[in-house]
């Protein structure tokens, strides 16, 4: 037999030092994975994706099944394995070819230099060397095959990790023995391991025994849909597993007495198992219900092996029944592992009835599961033997889902090797290939490469995920997107910051009106504890004064504690105009707003104010607009216009920074009956807001030197697949649909993107749409383009975009996308994730897109579920804002402004506030008051002067505040100057009249 010498070292690599275990004494301490500080931070840096990389020594690798992608089931003398004959007789299906390794080896070399891993997992099919699988000559092809599969991976210095047993029994050591019901298969096997120990062991350093001996136990031999498809009694099922455990343990002793002298390898079980979750995490059942449901899987057969080479003791009280292991066969067991292989995948959830739940809640938290081996087992070294997810059977090289699911697993093992100090070597990928995937057949696949079955060349077709193994692989880790560090600035010195409100209910008569009533009042005369008008009496009073509305003190007073230097909030125009014309002006509510924003003006804090502010739960127009179609109707639009003028007029005095509406791109959600209707209301909104800018323009900016714009909804999208060139496409789609539909007629073209008209007539002509997209007249044109002074936008989050054809005539199928949630990503309740490079990102195509206009972040914020502690908030914007700095120095995006969202939160809704539905300040309000306070994240000097700046602001309150004393100081003064004026001139007319008379008399005495 001819080796192939190379100058690589397989056991250089896999060299560690292997502890003796066996003589150790294993406690159950797993529990305690389960008890979890209740009070433990949701932004906690040890619970976060993790940026770093994984030890220089760490192994990387990919596996496969013999069975699973071979083929050639018949070819070259290979004998039948159960699994043959099950996929004839119960699933009515064939393995068949299926990826045809056995044939097409060097293409599996070469996706295998492609990812550029470690090594490579795979097994011998036991009946492919000896077709009836007891040992005597063996099959020369299948020898010569896996001679060749060894010699080939040490060539390109892939070290070969084999498995001996993957399921594949000969199918005559079931038919005459009964398979793993029978004893005597364990000395069979023994003799099987040994010949391919003398065959194969001078160039293969790690061995594993059995593979994932609970599914073999448990679905062959009980619930019967793994070959050989046995539904036996529950007896049984333990006796097979009691024997696969001393097949094991024999092979182990068999290696280490007779080849581990001189081969220097290693050899393992790989176990595998599911997670669980307590339903409470305080309740000590549900706690030892999870303990239970762990040791009846995993426990099973890691407690023989790892621990003391026995059964748990609660499956031993549970089962009277399972087999007992004498003191002999335990003290011969245990230990029988020189590192604690570990399967976790979907075979290990799957069907999820199977599973010994407890009920409770299965979890795919690779990390803790991992926590739970070392407490279990006394801290073994551990390989990933067999970890990754599963696609539907049509889905070919864009599986998005499964690159999610690697990100997660690999960062869970990478968070367990740095902050629990779990000993984890390598990580094996499942599988390098699509195969046959056992019960399931083709029905769903798992490889990271592409194969069509039904082809003849079956080439290995690279999928997304395997790009993506082969990144983390040269990485050896995971590198942030944005690797910019955080700066230490500040933003200019008349940085606006603000806080942002929804729709301001007005009250329509004072709070307090005890001095704008003249009568007087006795209390509790008669012990009723009520007020007693006392008749004859009048008294003195005052005109009514904005202190007056109990409301607005409220306000003001949040307000103060936030130290913002803006306030945005909106009108509601179904108050202020209830008939939705000029026929009906509630001028006390137009008093209330004014008295807001003017005793905001005391304050120092200017308002942006807000005159639509439509919701998809509350569309906020007049009734009578309502009943005519809403922004269905071009009349609507002009009524805003009227609207607008009023709030102009009446308050644009006292208001620089106006809004006209507040996220007209979402209102697809209550306008949905049809794309058509949609669209309709976007372009009425589009003509209102620019009517209502044209007419501030025209009439009140000469005198009242104010802006207004229009706020935009302005997330950011990504490419779910930053491997997939249709993803990008969809992402660059959504921006364009999102925010371009409104955006690219005011600041660039007065009229829609040209991708979304295109993209909507393509969909015309393949008959996937019936849209019609409306289309603007030149006078239109003229009327909406630059009809805004800056651009405001509200931004929440980053969605991950998917490309996903659609069939149905509505706005949210139009662009042909769909989200996907990257469980990754550390969220919020209402599912908002937080992704703070993507605010740089959006501001910055902003910039790009439509120029370098001036830009005011009017809303960002995210929900925190925490009265007391909102750490998350803290997070979030502590991130966000960073980004925004690194935008306004780095990029020169011009940001005149910020406003977090939102000043007060409302009840049964998600919490956004930095104060409680009844004014109870949150932490939050602290930490945003220190970055105002900072004017960004300033290093140990300031930029700005700020006792200038407070010096102006100071007088320009006092010049507020104190306007009619001013006034009548300036008259009082005027009087006086005025007086003293002619008293002046009196005093001289008389001294000259004195002086002419006295002269006269002199001359008349001559």
């Amino acid at each position: 037999m001819k080796t192939v010498c190379t100058a690589w070292t397989p056991a250089k690599e896999w060299n560690f030092f292997s502890i003796s275990t066996r003589n150790l004494i294993f406690n159950t301490e797993g529990r305690s994975v389960w008890k979890k500080d209740s009070h433990f931070s949701p932004v906690s840096e040890t619970q976060m994706f993790l940026y770093d990389t994984f030890p220089k020594d760490f192994l990387w690798g990919v596996g496969t099944g013999a069975f699973q992608v071979e083929g050639s089931w018949r070819k070259d003398g290979k004998g039948f394995s159960i699994w043959d004959h099950f996929t004839r007789s119960e699933l009515r299906d064939s393995a068949g070819t299926s990826s045809d390794s056995y044939t097409l080896l060097d293409k599996d070399l070469s996706a295998l230099q492609f990812l550029g891993v470690t090594f490579y997992q795979f097994s011998i099919s036991w009946s492919r060397l000896f077709p009836t699988g007891v040992v005597a000559a063996p099959n020369e092809k299948g020898l010569q095959y896996y001679n060749t599969l060894i010699d080939s991976l040490l060539y390109r210095n892939i070290a070969p990790v084999v498995t001996l047993y993957h399921w594949d029994l000969p199918l005559m050591l079931q038919e005459k023995f009964g398979g793993w019901k029978n004893e005597s298969v364990i000395d069979i096997f023994n003799d099987y391991a040994t010949f391919c120990f003398q065959t194969f062991g001078d160039r293969v350093k790690y061995w594993i025994t059995i593979h994932n001996p609970y599914l073999v136990a448990w679905h062959g031999y009980g619930t019967g849909i793994h070959a050989p498809g046995e539904r036996g009694k529950i007896r049984t099922v333990y006796s097979v597993g009691h024997n696969l455990i001393k097949a094991h343990a024999k092979v182990w002793h068999t290696y280490k007495e007779r080849f581990e002298p001189y081969q220097k390898g290693m050899i393992s079980i790989v176990l595998g198992s599911h997670w669980i979750e307590p339903n409470k995490l305080e309740d000590e059942l549900d706690i030892s219900k999870c303990q239970k449901s762990m040791e009846r899987v995993l426990g099973w057969f890691a407690k023989p092996i790892h621990g003391d080479g026995d059964y748990p003791e609660g499956l031993k009280n549970e089962f009277l029944f399972l087999p007992h292991f004498t003191e002999d066969e335990k003290d011969y067991i245990k230990g029988t592992a020189d590192f604690f292989a570990f399967s976790f995948g979907p075979s290990n959830f799957k069907p999820p009835n199977t599973l010994p739940k407890m009920g409770q809640n299965l979890s795919l938290n690779l990390r803790e599961v991992l926590n739970w081996i070392k407490l279990e087992y006394n801290s073994p070294r551990i390989l990933i033997a067999e970890n990754g997810w599963f696609t539907d059977s049509h889905v070919k090289t864009d599986d998005t889902t499964a690159i999610y699911m690697m990100k997660n697993f690999i960062n869970k093992v990478l968070q367990a090797i740095k902050y629990d100090n779990i000993d984890v070597f390598g990580y094996t990928a499942w599988s390098l290939l699509d195969g046959f995937e056992w019960q399931h057949a083709y029905n769903i696949r798992r490889g990271l490469f592409y194969v069509d079955f039904k082809s003849k060349k079956k080439e290995r077709i690279p999928k997304s995920s395997a790009l993506y193994y082969k990144q983390i692989i040269q990485e050896n880790g995971f590198f942030p997107k944005d690797s910019t560090p955080n700066l230490q600035a500040q933003f200019s010195c008349d940085f606006s910051w603000g806080i942002t409100e929804s729709v301001l209910k007005a009250e329509s008569a004072a709070s307090s009106p005890q001095f704008c009533d003249s009568s007087l009042y006795l209390w509790n005369v008669t012990g009723d504890g009520l007020l007693h008008k006392v008749e004859g009496v009048k008294l003195k009073t005052r005109p009514a004064q904005c202190t007056d509305f109990v409301s607005i003190k409220k306000q003001l007073d949040l307000l103060e504690k936030t130290k913002v230097t803006h306030y945005r909030f909106a009108l509601d125009w179904s108050l202020i105009l209830p008939n939705g014309d000029l026929s009906v002006v509630n001028r006390q509510v137009l008093r209330y707003y004014r008295c807001v924003i003017s005793e905001a003006l005391k304050l120092n804090i200017q308002s942006m104010v807000t005159l639509y502010y439509p919701t998809h739960t509350y569309l906020g127009l007049p009734g009578p607009l309502l009943q005519t179609g809403g922004w269905l109707n071009l009349s609507t639009a002009y009524a805003f216009q009227e609207y607008a003028a009023l709030c102009f007029r009446e308050l644009g005095d006292l208001v620089k920074l106006w809004i006209t509406i507040n996220e007209p791109n979402q209102l697809s959600n209550v306008y949905k009956r049809s794309s058509n209707d949609t669209y309709r209301a976007a372009h009425n909104l589009l003509l209102a807001h620019a009517m209502a800018w044209r007419t501030y323009d025209k009439r009140f900016r000469p005198s009242q030197y104010g802006k207004v714009s229009l706020s935009l909804h302005s997330d950011w999208a990504e490419p779910a697949n930053p491997f997939s060139e249709s993803h990008s496409k969809a992402a660059n789609r959504f921006l364009h649909f999102e925010i371009g539909w409104f955006a690219n007629p005011i600041f660039k073209t007065g009229d829609y993107p040209a991708t979304m008209r295109e993209y909507i007539t393509f969909k015309n002509r393949k008959g996937l749409s019936y849209t019609s997209l409306p289309s603007f007249t030149s006078e239109e044109k003229q009327l909406v383009k630059g009809a805004a002074d800056f651009y405001a936008l509200n931004h929440f989050t980053t969605r991950f975009v998917i490309d996903e054809p659609q069939n149905r005539s509505q706005y949210e199928f139009d662009c042909d996308i769909q989200f996907l949630q990257d469980i990754t990503c550390l969220s919020s309740p209402s599912r908002l994730a937080v992704v703070p490079w993507g605010m740089r990102k959006v501001l910055s195509w902003i910039k790009k897109t439509y120029g370098d206009i001036d830009i005011y972040i009017t809303a960002n914020g995210i929900d925190d579920p925490s009265l007391d502690n909102d750490e998350l908030r803290n997070y979030y914007l502590g991130k966000y804002l960073q980004e925004v700095l690194k935008a306004y120095y780095i990029d020169k995006v011009k940001i005149k402004g910020y406003y977090a969202f939102k000043l007060t939160e409302e009840k049964s809704k998600p919490r956004f506030g930095f104060f409680t539905s009844d004014s109870k300040e949150k932490p939050s309000v602290r930490f945003y008051n220190s970055l105002i306070s900072n004017n960004g994240f300033p290093a140990d000097y300031s930029v700005c002067g700020p006792s200038s700046h407070e010096k102006q602001c100071s007088f320009c309150l006092f010049i507020s505040q104190k306007k009619p004393l001013i006034f009548f100081a300036c008259c009082l003064f005027s009087t006086l100057s005025l007086l003293l004026a002619i008293i002046f001139f009196h005093k001289r007319k008389r001294r000259k009249h004195f002086k002419a008379k006295s002269i006269k008399c002199i001359c008349l005495s001559f």
